[in-house]
């Protein structure tokens, strides 16, 4: 079929595409593939997460050939990158920053599926592949976290991993499995690199392709929630898409322009984010002898483990608390499901389900300050309150979507 498309072009393009699909899948999945004419704002973050995803591969590969992962020339390999390799410090900021900036579009990203119910049928596997991703974005920031061997790093695996010992019968054996040792140790920091920088990238990419290709299949979602391949002239193009190349790639770079703006801002003048990006203790070497005064995982993580700390042990068990904080990950893959609206898209569904969606931003905001700061009691009860808001976001969605008044969806795709 490839070489079909192709067959009049005697050219290097011809000879491609009689041996690879190259013109093929530039039409399928960017020239003449048709996306909605209304995307707005929010569509422009799935492209930066690509973008981001790309300065993360290339920055790290830089890294890893200066790196040493081995708990006594870890640290040290960091401030010689710092210090002495031409432009490491950019390097360094560019993929510590970068961390922070993948989990800022992700969730933005994430926000816009569920604004415009872009989880909803045909859709569910998209947004499954997209949670995939999420998890093991999760893992990877969890393995490279703990490879600048800093004061932060060494404590926030510690705390983290300790965690799984929680889990019955297996868990002590399971957190030994997890560290390589009895203690995180030089064990533990080069099984986390090996991660870091090989399997988990593979997996990454694999997720990222198939987020592509399925969403590619089924269409774009757009604003209205409209099915645009409803409705389709005598060409069998649908009558409110147009080709994402050139319009929407070029709509794109502006997207992109603005992003590298923010994004150098940072690097250049606030790469630690006042220790929010990079944890003041980070820049001490690991210290199994010393405890920082307040362990905080990186602010990207701070809602789950805020739900953590807000579930009191039981019989001396913080293993409730795990239950939550997994709970919280997890029930985010069965979305398409406990959506029971009529209609997709937050424009044309009733108040109920917008108050919901507020309250389950603002619960997931406040969950993210308090868990970067201390826990009193106070802050305990408040976040037991928004965890209790966000589980109740979800359980009680079968209800009053399925309750609420909608608006009348229009025909065609509105601006």
């Amino acid at each position: 079929m490839a070489g079909a498309r192709n067959k009049g072009n005697p050219g290097v393009m011809g000879w491609i595409d009689d041996r690879f699909p190259l013109t093929a899948m530039w039409d399928d999945h960017l020239a003449k593939y048709y996306a909605p004419k209304n995307f707005n704002f929010w569509y422009f973050f799935g492209s930066l997460a690509l973008l981001v995803l790309v300065n993360q591969l290339l920055t790290g590969i830089w890294l890893t050939m200066s790196y040493n992962p081995t708990a006594e020339g870890a640290f040290a390999s960091v401030e010689y990158i710092m210090r002495d390799v031409d432009y490491g410090w950019l390097l360094r900021y560019m993929h510590s920053t970068g961390a922070s900036a993948f989990f800022a579009v992700v969730y933005l990203h994430m926000f816009r599926g569920v604004l415009y119910g872009s989880y909803r049928k045909p859709r569910e596997l998209v947004w499954i592949f997209g949670m995939a991703i999420y998890l093991a974005l999760m893992a990877e920031a969890f393995m490279g976290y703990l490879l600048p061997w800093g004061q932060m790093s060494y404590w926030g695996a510690q705390v983290i991993v300790s965690l799984f010992s929680a889990v019955p019968v297996i868990g002590p054996d399971l957190a030994e499995w997890i560290r390589g040792d009895y203690v995180i140790s030089g064990v533990t920091l080069n099984r986390f690199f090996s991660l870091h920088v090989v399997a988990l990238p593979i997996v990454l990419l694999a997720l990222v392709v198939m987020h592509i290709i399925a969403l590619h299949e089924v269409g774009s979602n757009n604003p209205d929630g409209i099915e645009i391949k409803d409705k389709k002239d005598e060409n069998g193009i649908p009558l409110d898409g147009i080709p994402f190349h050139p319009y929407y790639s070029v709509k794109d770079i502006v997207g992109v322009v603005v992003f590298l703006f923010v994004f150098c801002l940072i690097i250049f003048f606030f790469p630690e984010m006042g220790g929010y990006f990079i944890e003041k203790p980070n820049f001490e070497p690991a210290n199994p002898l010393k405890t920082p005064e307040h362990i905080a995982p990186v602010w990207y993580f701070t809602p789950f483990y805020a739900m953590l700390r807000a579930i009191p042990p039981i019989l001396g068990s913080q293993f409730p608390g795990v239950v939550v904080m997994g709970g919280a990950i997890a029930i985010l893959f069965v979305l398409p499901w406990l959506d029971r609206s009529p209609v997709k898209s937050m424009r044309y569904k009733g108040w109920i389900s917008k108050v919901w969606l507020l309250i389950f931003a603002v619960s997931f905001v406040i969950l993210g300050y308090l868990g970067v700061v201390a826990s009193t009691p106070g802050r305990t009860v408040v976040a037991q309150i928004c965890t209790g808001l966000y589980f109740a976001y979800f359980f009680l969605m079968p209800f009053y979507t399925r309750m609420e008044s909608t608006k009348p969806v229009p025909e065609r795709v509105t601006g």
